[in-house]
C-alpha cells in the first residue's frame, strides 16, 4: 500500500466545491454583486481551477500572483491588484494584461501607474482604497481599517485624491476600495462599514461624483473550533447584511473578496507523531510539521482544531470522529520540530493516547498555510493532495 511522506497538505475537493455552490446561490439574490477570490489564501493550481469554473473573478496582491491566476485560467476583466508596494515590474504586468483595476493606496502609487500605463498607451482603471476607520473584532495584526494601519488613504484625502485622479490622462477612476480586517465573525463589523461607505457616498455626490465601482473587501471569518459543525461559513448573513446596510447606486458594482471564507474548511495539514515527551509539568507531542509548513500558531497565536487519524488506519476528516468518545483522552502540547520556542501548534489538546506513527490532522488549514509556508531550517516546502486521490496511510 502506497503511503505518503509527511507533513503534507489534504484538500477536500468537494466541500470547496459545496462552499462555491452556497456562496454563488447566496451572492446571486443581489443585483451587481460580484466575488473575487483573493489569492493571498492558497495559491494551489488545484483549488485556483476549481475556484475558476465556479465564476469568481480574483483579486491579487503580487505580480506572481497576477501571472498565477492567468495561467489558471482566469480572465483579464475579472482581476483586480491590490497591495501597499507595487513594484513597477508587477504594475507593468497588470498593465500588459489589461486587468479590470488597481487598487491604489496613495498619490505616488497614482502617478507611477499613469506614467507607466502612459508609457505603454494604455489607461488604467483604478480605485481607491480608503481607510474607513473602523475597527473590526478580531486580531490585532489582522486589523487593517483603522487609522493607524499602513493600509490605504486617509478618509479626509478622498475627495482630494479623487480629483487628482480625474485629471491623469492614464488613468480611469472607477471606484472606491475598502478592507478592514480578516477573521471576522460579527456582522455588525460589516455594517459599520456599510454605513461609513453610505457617509462617504453621500458626501461625492454632494461634489457632483458619483462612482461605478464599490469593494469593499472580504474578511468573513470561518469556525475553527468546530470544522465538522460549520464546515461552510455564513455566506448568507454577510451578503444580506451588506444589502441591507449599503446604499447601492444606480447601476453600480458591489465587489468582494473573499479568501479565508472560501478556502480554509477544505484544507487539513497531515502531520506524523515523531516521540511523546514527559515533561515535567506537561506531556509533548513532538510532530514532524512546524511553523514552516503552517506559521499562523506561531504568528497570531491561532487556533486550529487538532485531530487524531489513526483509528481504523483510515483518514476521516470533515465528519464527527465516534471512537474519540470511548477512547481515553490524553493531554498534549503539540509542538513541532523546529529550533524556535514559538513552534507551538497548540497547548492542553485533548486527543486519544499517542504514539510514534500516529497521524494528526491540524484542521482549517486551506487559508494561509501551504502559501505561507517557509523552507526555514532548510526544510522542503510541503507537498499537496486531493483527498481521495491516493490510498489512505497505513
Amino acid at each position: 500500500m502506497q503511503t505518503r511522506q509527511t507533513p503534507y497538505y489534504l484538500y477536500d475537493t468537494e466541500l470547496l466545491q459545496r462552499t462555491l455552490e452556497v456562496l454563488n446561490r447566496e451572492v446571486q439574490k443581489y443585483t451587481n454583486y460580484e466575488v473575487h477570490y483573493a489569492i493571498k489564501a492558497n495559491a494551489n493550481p488545484l483549488l485556483l481551477r476549481i475556484i475558476n469554473r465556479a465564476g469568481l473573478g480574483i483579486d491579487c496582491v503580487s505580480g506572481g500572483e497576477i501571472e498565477a491566476a492567468i495561467k489558471a485560467g482566469f480572465p483579464s476583466s475579472k482581476i483586480v491588484f491590490a497591495g501597499v508596494g507595487k513594484s513597477d515590474w508587477e504594475i507593468r504586468t497588470a498593465l500588459h494584461n489589461d486587468i479590470y483595476c488597481f487598487n491604489v493606496e496613495s498619490i505616488p502609487e497614482l502617478e507611477v501607474i499613469n506614467e507607466l500605463a502612459g508609457r505603454m498607451n494604455k489607461r488604467a482603471g483604478i480605485c481607491f482604497r480608503i481607510n474607513p476607520d473602523v475597527g473590526a473584532h478580531t486580531h490585532a495584526n489582522i486589523t487593517t481599517g483603522l487609522a493607524e494601519n499602513k493600509f490605504g488613504i486617509a478618509l479626509e484625502d478622498t475627495l482630494s485624491v479623487i480629483r487628482i485622479a480625474q485629471s491623469m490622462e492614464h488613468i480611469r477612476l472607477r471606484g472606491l476600495h475598502f478592507h478592514i480586517g480578516s477573521q471576522i465573525l460579527e456582522m455588525d463589523d460589516f455594517r459599520d462599514l456599510a454605513l461609513r461607505i453610505n457617509e462617504i457616498q453621500d458626501f461625492l455626490q454632494g461634489e457632483g461624483i458619483t462612482l461605478d465601482d464599490i469593494n469593499v473587501g472580504g474578511g468573513l471569518g470561518v469556525d475553527y473550533d468546530n470544522p465538522n459543525v460549520h464546515p461552510i461559513p455564513n455566506f448568507r448573513d454577510y451578503f444580506a447584511t451588506f444589502h441591507t446596510h449599503l446604499r447601492q447606486r444606480p447601476g453600480q458594482r458591489i465587489h468582494f473578496e473573499l479568501g479565508r471564507a472560501i478556502v480554509a474548511q477544505c484544507g487539513s495539514l497531515i502531520t506524523r507523531v515523531l516521540y511523546i515527551k514527559q515533561g515535567t509539568d506537561r506531556q509533548f507531542a513532538i510532530v514532524d510539521a512546524g511553523m514552516t509548513e503552517l506559521i499562523r500558531p506561531a504568528l497570531y497565536g491561532a487556533h486550529h482544531k487538532i485531530e487524531s487519524i489513526s483509528a481504523s488506519n483510515q483518514l476521516q476528516l470533515n465528519q464527527e470522529l465516534p471512537f474519540l468518545a470511548t477512547e481515553e483522552l490524553q493531554t498534549y502540547d503539540v509542538v513541532g520540530p523546529i529550533c524556535e520556542s514559538s513552534d507551538i501548534f497548540d497547548h492542553d489538546v485533548r486527543l486519544p493516547r499517542l504514539q510514534r506513527g500516529d497521524l494528526l490532522a491540524i484542521r482549517s488549514a486551506g487559508a494561509y498555510g501551504e502559501t505561507m509556508a517557509s523552507q526555514y531550517n532548510l526544510r522542503p516546502l510541503p507537498k499537496s493532495y486531493e483527498l481521495g486521490t491516493l490510498p489512505e496511510e497505513q
